[in-house]
């Protein structure tokens, strides 16, 4: 087996294994630090409204702050949005760079995973707001995915890859802690 062969079949396991990890990780932290609770359908505690609402204005400075970068980064390397905007301009796409069309990407991809993420996360905290979850074990799924998501756009922009790993981590042991909250509290 070539070193390329080998240091695939390593990365194979260790992206198998992510997952898991990190949904056990989820499960544990809830049963072992927070304690989980039968589910009870009700208004949520005001803790947990207050939680989601700090959360949600953070997610919404973390869209913003993509958007705008991603219209400054068009802005900087001659770059158009629709044909019109093009038309109406002096430049064409051919003219791109290769780094501006790089930059408009590496945008383009944090904009996208934030999105993806944030569809299960309104999910799973809207159920597990209203299941009579153990507040702390909200504040901290529902606090660590926007901080997660926060910390993962400023790495990937910067291309601080290594902080970019442990942000996608923190937010995705959020949603994973979420997910196990509510599947433990229908179970006991």
């Amino acid at each position: 087996m070539d070193v390329d062969a080998s240091r695939k079949a390593k990365f194979t396991r260790i992206i198998l294994a992510y997952p898991i990890a990190l949904i056990l990780l989820g499960i544990l932290a809830n049963l072992l630090l927070f304690g989980v609770t039968p589910a009870i359908i009700a208004i949520p505690e005001p803790a947990v409204v207050i939680a989601l609402s700090i959360s949600a204005v953070l997610l919404l400075g973390n869209h913003t702050w993509l958007m705008t970068s991603t219209e400054l980064t068009r802005l900087k390397y001659n770059m158009h949005a629709t044909p019109e905007e093009w038309a109406a301009s002096n430049h064409v796409p051919e003219d791109v760079s290769a780094k501006g069309l790089q930059e408009l990407e590496r945008r383009h991809n944090a904009h996208r995973n934030t999105t993806e993420n944030v569809v299960y996360f309104v999910i799973l905290a809207a159920l597990v707001s209203i299941v009579s979850p153990v507040v702390l074990a909200a504040q901290v799924w529902v606090l660590g995915f926007a901080a997660g998501r926060i910390g993962h756009s400023f790495s990937y922009l910067a291309g601080f890859d290594g902080l970019r790993g442990i942000s996608m981590s923190i937010s995705l042991v959020s949603l994973y802690g979420l997910a196990s909250y509510l599947a433990i509290s229908w179970i006991i």
